[in-house]
């Protein structure tokens, strides 16, 4: 069946605030470390008052994947809220430079919120505190849902983050129906192990009825099936779901489908920002599968785009995704 898009994203629409720290700005500032914290506006701006020379770049960790997908020359589409303001207008712009289609409705200029914005603040260590502010896109709504374009998409990508969202929930729901109902598939990511305590019924009936793609790293997949034995909560995913990615870190990904199962090594580098190391992972894997490429080696392009993005600041890839592809044999 002849599809327009290889991937659509669903989830935040962010504009990324980098800034460095030391551990003792994190205690001062009490943040902490590590996680992400949602934040509210005037949160945002004391913080943002507070730290160092910041670099401004689209985020969301959705958008990010989408971002991967489209600079390998991937078919796609993003769907995600942002304000009829500057950041908003940012993000968009940034969105279709990477080549992706991007029309989801701004939220009007007077809307009393503003468009999200994470800070996030980076350690010697490459440690990532992420400061999210969520602003308008909290509001995205089955409105903004194209089931035409839902339809004419491969597969659907969606973001666990954006389960916190009143009503998120309706438009994944509307997303998800009009995927399916045209032979399409859905793929997610469970983005935080704090998100999926707060929503661990919802994403578990997703995961049992809808999911075909699953995208998460161990702290979210233990998570998910309250348990701390990673390869009991692995395991437990591939019975219920057809293909499972799931990162460790510097020990690489577990891919499993069925009885199969691969791991993909990490690429060794030098860290300098784990920020978007997951999304980049999700976004060359997409592309890959999208392509008809073997899951083994779609883990492999994931671990290696995850390695490219966290060798500099900023969470997309600043490399050419395919060369380094070609570079290590996997193209």
């Amino acid at each position: 069946m002849s599809k327009t898009f290889d991937v659509v994203g669903i989830g935040n629409a962010m504009v990324d605030v980098l800034a460095r720290c030391d551990d003792a700005f994190l205690s001062e500032a009490g943040v902490e470390k590590g996680i992400m914290q949602l934040i509210d506006m005037d949160r945002a701006v004391e913080l943002y008052g507070n730290v160092g020379p910041a670099r401004e770049v689209s985020g969301g960790s959705a958008a990010n994947t989408i971002a991967v997908v489209a600079a390998l020359g991937g078919s796609t589409a993003y769907v995600g809220k942002v304000k009829d303001d500057q950041l908003g207008a940012i993000f968009a712009h940034d969105m279709r430079a990477q080549g992706a289609i991007y029309e989801t409705a701004f939220a009007p200029a007077d809307d009393e919120a503003e468009t999200g914005r994470c800070i996030v603040l980076v350690t010697p260590d490459g440690e990532r505190s992420m400061n999210t502010y969520l602003g308008v896109t909290e509001n995205l709504s089955p409105s903004d849902i194209d089931e035409k374009q839902m339809s004419d998409a491969r597969m659907i990508y969606l973001e666990g983050y954006r389960f916190d969202g009143p009503e998120s929930h309706a438009a994944f729901a509307k997303a998800i129906a009009a995927t399916k109902g045209a032979g399409g598939l859905v793929s997610l990511t469970l983005s935080d192990p704090f998100c999926v305590e707060r929503h661990r019924d919802a994403f578990r009936a997703m995961l049992r009825d809808h999911v075909d793609l699953l995208f998460a790293n161990r702290d979210e997949i233990c998570s998910m099936y309250q348990t701390t034995d990673f390869a009991h909560a692995v395991s437990q995913a591939a019975s219920e779901i057809s293909i499972v990615a799931c990162t460790d870190s510097e020990n690489g990904a577990h891919i499993l489908s069925g009885e199969a199962r691969w791991h993909a090594p990490a690429y060794p580098v030098d860290i300098v920002d784990a920020t978007g190391a997951g999304d980049a992972f999700a976004g060359a894997f997409l592309w890959a599968h999208s392509k008809g490429i073997g899951l083994e080696t779609c883990g492999r392009m994931g671990c290696l785009a995850a390695s490219e993005v966290i060798s500099h600041i900023g969470a997309r890839p600043e490399a050419d995704l395919s060369e380094l592809f070609k570079q290590h044999g996997l193209l």
